[in-house]
């Protein structure tokens, strides 16, 4: 077989060819036989010319492993180029521009930029979760190094010589909630914004949500790559994704079935997972997507194979496949209208005032009243308002002021004092506070059935509850505009009113916005 390959770009953007990219997870440790297999794999996927590439977790489920960077270049010397995950979370914005700038140096240009998975576990307990940008300040980020990122020196700004990073991202389209599946939608509009250069999808068994997401794209004008995520799945890591322990994975109640069987069948064989693994590269290739990621537990290259050939096998009748993969979650909110002869979708988006919930509070109208008064700057109060505001910045009334903000504030919308509010953007929901993972563009890819991803059946997500609220109002396509900076740690612990009156915080139009 022939060892002359597309690159992973290239690939994406040939019209004739349809990308496969090979996941691998090289696991906790340095020379262990986790991280030897991942290079044997790499090395026998480079003289695979239909592989364009592998891809190489970065501490997935949120527990400690090797980075990706040591083997991706390990696996460049062996002739495979390396999509990256590169997740935002275990680090802050000076460790983030720092492993770029290494990926950089070390000519490693293929990024998938993502949230990452809450940790869970590490070297004597829990780890404390960072998540100082999300995937939208990121994607901001890298952009921005490869027009030359501006920097201050002792004698002014000086520009650093451009990147070459190839950054993409990922969206779910596999959520059960109106406000799940649109809050995902809307992010990715911001992802794209900011720089996104293609889309993997997150995990799922529904040929109906992979049709939405395609279909969406193609309404949007979204016109970049769109690739399919394969996984391999057995029956025990179903169980795990169809009880949401693997965030972002989901297999419903109705697929455990055909996977007990299946077992029953054919014992530990993996033939019926290879198999519909098979079946789904072929339906995604139907559905016009340019490319999948295939991924699972223990995978061999002889695997990789079988799913490329039968897939390809397939190919030409995946409509006939499409019944094998109707495992939808019970109630679900699809985006477009049902097509009842393909069984996937119209492309008339179905009418949202008639679907889901929307709700408003009286607290909600109290909020909106304060802020269209008090903090609009159309409002005929606010000049003496910021007059007022900037008098007791300067007198001994700042400290009562800021701790009377402090206190109404936890009180009505559980402030954790950051100093560089964003909730008026937000439907006065705290991203800093209520979120978890502190996202302050949309919402990360781990919820499931509208709850967060780190308190199940205990909290919402806040951007459900936030689509809910702008639903009401009439305002959520508001949700897929604009952009809101990470949060500038330099006010923590200071009113966030006298900083928005002192042009010190992100709203503040003098200030660069990063």
């Amino acid at each position: 077989m022939s060892t002359e390959k597309l690159s992973f770009r290239d690939a994406l953007y040939e019209p004739e060819k349809f990308a496969v990219v090979w996941e691998l997870v090289p696991g906790r440790g340095a020379w262990e036989q986790s991280q030897d297999q991942v290079l044997k794999m790499a090395e026998l996927a480079a003289k695979d010319s239909r592989i364009n590439g592998i891809t190489i977790t970065d501490n997935p489920s949120g527990k400690p492993a090797i980075l990706p960077y040591p083997l991706a270049m390990e696996a460049k010397k062996l002739g495979i180029e390396t999509l990256i995950h590169f997740t935002c979370k275990d680090k802050n914005r000076n460790d983030i521009e720092s492993e770029l700038h290494a990926l950089a140096r070390s000519e490693l240009k293929n990024l998938l930029v993502m949230t990452g998975d809450y940790t869970t576990e590490g070297f004597s307990g829990r780890p404390k979760p960072v998540f100082d940008l999300d995937a939208v300040h990121t994607l901001r980020m890298i952009e921005k190094m490869n027009q030359g990122l501006e920097i201050h020196g002792h004698k002014g700004k000086i520009k650093l010589q451009a990147t070459e990073f190839f950054g993409g991202a990922v969206v779910s389209p596999f959520k059960l909630k109106e406000g799940e599946v649109m809050a995902q939608y809307y992010k990715l509009h911001k992802k794209i914004a900011n720089g996104a250069k293609f889309i993997i999808t997150q995990l799922g068994y529904d040929a109906r949500k992979f049709d939405e997401l395609r279909k969406y794209m193609d309404l949007n004008n979204f016109n970049i790559p769109l690739l399919g995520n394969i996984f391999v799945l057995s029956l025990p890591v179903a169980k795990l994704m169809n009880k949401n322990k693997i965030p972002g994975c989901v297999v419903t109640d109705e697929m455990m079935f055909p996977l007990h069987n299946e077992k029953q069948k054919y014992g530990n064989s993996k033939e019926p997972q290879l198999l519909r693994a098979a079946k789904l590269y072929a339906l995604l290739k139907g559905l016009k997507y340019d490319g999948v990621t295939i991924a699972g537990h223990g995978l061999e290259y002889s695997d990789i194979q079988y799913i490329l050939d039968k897939g390809e096998e397939l190919a030409p009748n995946w409509m006939k496949l499409i019944a094998e993969f109707n495992y939808p979650q019970r109630d679900g909110f699809y985006f477009f209208e049902k097509d009842e002869t393909t069984e996937l979708n119209t492309n008339n988006p179905v009418d949202r005032t008639k679907t889901g919930s929307a709700k408003s509070s009286i607290l909600d109208a109290m909020f909106n009243m304060v802020h269209k008064v008090g903090f609009n700057q159309k409002s005929s109060l606010f000049p003496v308002i910021r007059t007022t505001a900037r008098v007791i910045d300067k007198t001994f009334l700042k400290k009562p002021f800021t701790y009377f903000e402090y206190m109404t504030k936890t009180i009505t919308n559980e402030c954790c004092f950051c100093g560089d509010c964003a909730m008026h953007e937000l439907a006065f929901q705290c991203p800093m506070s209520q979120c978890a993972k502190q996202q302050r563009n949309g919402a990360c890819g781990g919820s499931r059935d509208g709850w967060c991803e780190v308190y199940p059946e205990k909290q919402k997500c806040i951007y459900v509850t936030m689509y809910e609220k702008f639903k009401a109002a009439g305002k959520e396509e508001s949700m897929k505009k604009g952009y809101i900076p990470p949060c500038n740690w330099d006010l923590y612990r200071t009113s966030s009113w006298l900083n928005y009156f002192n042009d010190r915080d992100y709203n503040s139009k003098t200030k660069e916005n990063e």
